[in-house]
């Protein structure tokens, strides 16, 4: 089951966290995996939140793939912590730019190649549970997730006829670098601490992994999900059913 064996995908974000989970996880399912990041341990380098940049990634893509594009994960993505006093125009310029402009970007060219191929495909976007609820101090990323939930449900609608399906999976807190990032910049010295009150905040006690993010992932990429499409996963250990 959940068998990626042929399948040509493309993963942004792919180079760290859970977009590095999820791209280990489609190649051990059988896919052939392009990983578009603005990291040195990307395959095709991109800046999502640029055009040019996005086209030109696609366009190689096409090259090196040898057939059409069958898979699309939008991992990229960045975060931010403050409410909206404590955001500035270019703070939220800087997050839309790549969660929700970078997303669209890189759905456009995916259902452009998927429609033109005849063979539709999956493109599943990672999403966040701040689009459906209200997360404190996190007031720009919750309004990119948003908006990646919107037209995640948008695309699912406009393209079902061309068997072109298109799902957000919604995760909790997961134990990422960027994690790890944050505590070490706002905690020094007290990580383990801090690390152990954030895991607390769910209900299992816990922080997600990016390899269970990435299980269902592969799920929702693969041809058991053929009647999924418009859909938002929950992932969250809990919180949303006790919030």
């Amino acid at each position: 089951m959940f068998s990626l064996d042929g399948k040509r995908a493309i993963v942004t974000g792919g180079a760290s966290g859970i977009g590095a989970a999820i791209v280990e996880t489609l190649k051990t399912q059988g896919a052939s995996v392009l990983v578009l990041d603005l990291s040195d341990h990307a395959d095709l380098p991109c800046d999502v939140s640029d055009p040019d940049s996005v086209s030109r990634a696609f366009a190689k893509a096409d090259e090196e793939a040898g057939g059409p594009l069958d898979i699309l994960v939008c991992s990229a993505g960045i975060g931010f912590v403050g409410d909206i006093l404590k955001t500035t125009p270019a703070d939220f310029d800087r997050l839309m730019g790549v969660n929700a402009r970078g997303l669209f970007l890189c759905c456009q060219e995916a259902v452009r190649r998927m429609k033109a191929s005849g063979n539709g495909g999956s493109i599943v976007n990672i999403c966040s549970i701040a689009a459906e609820t209200a997360l404190a101090e996190r007031f720009a990323y919750s309004a990119t997730k948003g908006a990646v939930l919107a037209m995640t449900r948008c695309i699912g609608k406009d393209f079902v006829a061309d068997n072109i399906r298109c799902n957000a999976v919604c995760p909790a807190r997961v134990h990422t670098p960027f994690v790890d990032a944050y505590l070490a910049k706002n905690y020094p010295g007290k990580e383990a601490e801090q690390l152990a009150v954030l895991s607390s905040a769910q209900p299992m006690g816990r922080m997600g992994q990016p390899a269970e993010i990435a299980a269902l992932v592969a799920y929702l990429c693969s041809d058991e999900a053929s009647f999924v499409t418009g859909a938002a996963y929950d992932i969250d250990g809990g919180v949303m059913a006790m919030h």
